[in-house]
């Protein structure tokens, strides 16, 4: 869940770097930060509660024209933010520096049996008992030899970096399961927990596997295995831009991830469609493959399990194959029948979810064919699956999931055509309609008008409703979560006419009651729906197709334009995000960095 970063140069100042890297890397976490450098002199450290920022006040004191160092931006797991318990960690000397992302489950065991040797420990962490272990085992004669050690008696899922004072020319890098990647330089190379943090110097990378260790120093990168033996991994390119991750002029990333949407639409489905038919290989998968398998199983957490219900609805709909979809951490837990038929689709913005992950490993341990949609080129989800299919939406730094939503529906709907064209029940028409997305995204976000004042209505109440039916009740249940993680305001999505069956009787005068109204063949059911609550006194926003009359017993009207039914999600996502962030704005939250959240969910 953390962000790990490190640099070794030949001469140039890490500090710099390091920084600037955490910054990229503060969506993963940003309860405290702290940065170590190694020289022949010792290990300068500096570290604090709080953002980033907070950090930056102190770099001060650090030494500069140092060329060796690493840095950590902290989601806590073992101890509350404090600066004791910010990374990095040392040994009792001083001579040893770790920082760590992931959990050491037997912390426990390990930090008793230091302490009855003599180790004294500063922190409430998992992670202190890294450099106590390195130091027990020599690590500051030999520290490659003693992590290769150390390792075999750490227990759990992480990534770590260490660095010696007594050996300032080289990072010694371990990857069990969480992310790690090395960037490549000229006289100098790089380490983060994904690319952004070190895009802005390089963009030639080696993706460490699980089970890797790599010793770094300025001209050279050794990976080997757990036995010590040499591994050459690829060197890939990467084509994000660094500008992709920065602001754009706007005042939140958040913003500037739903501005950006109908483009990246574009380049989600750009080479994907070709004379009206879907292209199998583009999203990842042969003719062979999709006819073969008569059942799908989705797994995903958050954000991604709401795109799943959307593309249960799709390609249930249109190819008439039974889709299952259920949340990641709760499916590897509950024995699942898989069989041969089946086939279990992960989805997952970053590819390192750890449940999703997990998910993903049982059904191959089953034998069972695996898909996965991910944004993350050379992510553990993508490499460890049988078919990958990218949403290419680039760069998501804010926490709260958007345009990476909008594309997973995006590929599921593509996925969805191309059953259906197996089956024989080809749609060309909505498959032309896929075109028109991006250009009727534009015309959403211009046409939507009065939404800031309708959030500041919205952000002086304690409860918000969300109902919907069919697609319309899984985009309100991503509407609904979109506004708890950044306002902070209770919310809750149910079926439109569930709310009869006991929610009714939450539903009192001035209740907002956000109302999605896109499926053509139950609107006047939801109508019905709508009626109820305004009879209890709530106030409606209606997220509405335009092609429905004005005259709809609605508050606040949200017209979308909208070609057909089955395409309406990611349309209709749009307004729900931006009632979120606006609300959100209103009542002076941290949009980008929501409490007790953080981007990539790496441990349980």
């Amino acid at each position: 869940m953390c962000g790990i970063v490190g640099f070794v140069g030949e001469k140039e100042d890490a500090l710099p770097f390091i920084f600037n890297g955490l910054k990229r890397l503060e969506y993963r976490g940003y309860d405290s930060a702290g940065i170590a450098l190694a020289s022949k002199s010792g290990i300068a450290i500096q570290k604090t509660q709080g953002k980033l920022a907070a950090l930056g006040e102190l770099l001060e004191a650090l030494p500069s024209g140092i060329p060796c160092g690493i840095g950590h931006t902290r989601w806590a797991t073992h101890g509350r933010p404090t600066n004791e318990n910010a990374h990095p960690h040392t040994d009792c000397q001083g001579e040893i520096a770790t920082v760590h992302n992931g959990i050491i489950e037997n912390f426990q065991t390990l930090r008793e049996e230091l302490i009855a040797k003599g180790h004294r420990f500063q922190s409430d962490t998992d992670t202190e008992v890294i450099p106590h272990l390195l130091e027990e085992y020599g690590g500051a004669e030999d520290l490659v030899g003693a992590v290769r050690q150390a390792e075999t008696r750490l227990q759990g899922a992480y990534a770590f970096l260490a660095i010696s004072s007594r050996d300032p020319e080289r990072i010694v890098a371990v990857r069990r399961t969480s992310p790690l990647i090395i960037g490549l330089g000229t006289n100098a190379n790089y380490l983060g927990s994904d690319f952004s943090a070190f895009l802005a110097a390089t963009k030639r990378a080696q993706i460490l596997e699980n089970g890797d260790m790599a010793v770094v120093t300025p001209h050279s990168v050794v990976i080997t295995d757990k036995a010590g033996s040499r591994i050459d991994r690829p060197v890939i390119t990467v084509d994000w831009d660094i500008k992709q991750a920065e602001r754009g002029g706007y005042p939140h990333f958040m913003l500037k991830e739903i501005m950006e949407q109908p483009d990246v639409w574009g380049d989600c489905l750009l080479g994907r469609i070709r004379d009206n038919e879907v292209v199998p290989q583009e999203i990842g998968l042969t003719w062979d493959q999709l006819a073969e398998y008569q059942r799908i199983q989705i797994v995903a957490a958050g954000t991604a399990y709401h795109a799943g219900l959307i593309g249960k609805a799709l390609i249930e709909r249109l190819a008439r194959i039974p889709v299952n979809v259920d949340v990641a951490s709760e499916f590897r837990y509950a024995s699942p029948i898989l069989d041969r038929g089946t086939m279990v689709m992960a989805i997952s913005q970053s590819g390192e979810t750890a449940d999703t992950l997990a998910c993903l490993r049982l059904a191959r341990e089953q034998g069972v064919f695996t898909y996965s949609i991910t944004n993350t080129v050379g992510s553990t989800v993508a490499r460890e699956s049988d078919a990958v299919a990218y949403t290419l939406a680039g760069p998501e730094i804010a926490v709260a999931s958007t345009k990476a939503y909008t594309t997973q529906i995006l590929v599921l709907s593509l996925l969805a055509l191309l059953l259906a064209r197996i089956k024989g029940r080809a749609r060309p028409d909505l498959v032309q309609g896929m075109l028109q997305l991006p250009f009727l995204g534009h015309k959403v976000l211009k046409g939507i008008d009065g939404i800031t004042t309708m959030a500041e209505r919205m952000a002086g109440t304690h409860d918000v409703f969300y109902i919907g039916r069919g697609l319309d009740y899984a985009l309100a249940m991503e509407g609904q979560l979109k506004i708890k993680e950044i306002s902070y305001l209770h919310a809750e999505a149910y079926p439109a006419g569930e709310l009869k069956h006991g929610t009714l009787a939450l539903i009192k005068e001035g209740v907002p009651v956000v109302a999605i109204l896109t499926e053509h063949d139950v609107w006047e059911k939801t109508v019905s729906n709508i009626l109820e609550v305004k009879a209890r006194g709530a106030e409606v926003w209606g997220i509405v197709d335009e092609r429905f009359p004005a005259t709809l017993p609605i508050d606040h009207y949200i017209p979308i334009p909208i070609g057909d039914t089955l395409l309406a999600p990611v349309l209709a996502a749009i307004p729900l995000q931006l009632l979120a962030y606006y609300t959100a704005v209103a009542r002076g939250e941290d949009v980008d960095q929501p409490r007790n959240l953080a981007k990539s969910v790496t441990v349980e």
